[in-house]
């Protein structure tokens, strides 16, 4: 009769001993780089629907300010969905700086469960019980079908429309100009290593060494401005065309530049795709969880 209670508490001393422990020292989940604003790393999101995730969100991004980022990964194990999106919103520091005001939309595919991050400033804007009511009646009843597209769109239509509500500072025009075009100093730089050579010569050749190299500067410095919308990146960009347009033509008299320095330049940061957090944070743990 007693034997039966001795291995129960044996085996309880046995989990607690071992099982717990081991469970607790399971390394947390890395956190992904911040490559944009809609990234899936589950393949469940065919490549048109994640462009069009990338449009909305990136569209919604430069008339309000707001910037909402979508994450699809296999599992948050061994934190719960919470504690992981808390981790990766506050570590991206999604939001304008000074604003705070970002919003991580994170669902865990074979954990079957997802959350709703939401900064400080947007807390009026979307209280736990109307993220919660979001993620209920418009996330989760696509998602039981399989359409985690369709889920999410209609996830972020309702977000979108109750920060469209909040009175927050209007976005940056020449800030969001650039962020919409997806500007990043690798793209000049491979720009400047390839093409500015290449229309240097061609420029030369037709009006003469000095008004080529000017044409080129002035050209380069359009385009940047064009992309970037900022003078002085376009300034940079201009006197850093015209010194390469120089450097290119002396070092033709040994040989030409060399194509192996260009391609090195290019094999820095492959995952950067141009899009980059606005400085926020200021993650407090607002927001709702859900699972389909």
């Amino acid at each position: 009769m007693l034997l039966a209670p001795i291995f129960k508490a044996l085996v309880a001393i046995f989990f607690i001993a071992f099982a717990v422990p081991a469970a607790l020292s399971q390394p947390l989940q890395p956190i992904p780089a911040l490559t944009a604003r809609a990234i899936d790393q589950t393949a469940t999101l065919s490549a048109a629907e994640l462009t069009a995730l990338e449009s909305r969100l990136g569209t919604f991004e430069r008339e309000s300010g707001t910037q909402v980022v979508v994450l699809m990964i296999a599992t948050t194990a061994p934190e719960d969905i919470a504690a992981y999106a808390n981790r990766v919103a506050n570590d991206w520091k999604i939001g304008r700086k000074g604003v705070g005001d970002g919003l991580l939309l994170i669902v865990a595919k074979q954990d079957r469960k997802l959350r709703i991050e939401v900064a400080k400033s947007l807390e009026g804007a979307i209280p736990d019980l109307a993220a919660r009511q979001i993620i209920e009646d418009a996330i989760t009843p696509p998602f039981k079908q399989g359409h985690y597209a369709s889920g999410i769109e209609a996830g972020l239509g309702q977000l979108f429309a109750r920060i469209r509500g909040e009175a927050l500072p209007q976005p940056d025009p020449a800030q969001s100009a650039g962020r919409s075009q997806g500007f990043d100093w690798m793209d000049l730089g491979v720009f400047l290593f390839f093409a500015v050579p290449v229309g240097s010569m061609i420029a030369r050749a037709m009006m003469g060494r000095t008004l080529g190299t000017l044409a080129v500067g002035a050209g380069t410095g359009l385009l940047a401005y064009l992309v970037t919308a900022s003078l002085g990146v376009a300034i940079a960009a201009a006197f850093a065309a015209m010194l390469w347009g120089l450097i290119s033509q002396g070092s033709r008299g040994l040989g030409g530049w060399s194509g192996g320095s260009g391609s090195s330049s290019s094999g820095g940061d492959s995952s950067g795709g141009g899009f980059s957090s606005g400085g926020g944070g200021d993650f407090g743990g607002g927001g709702a969880s859900g699972d389909w």
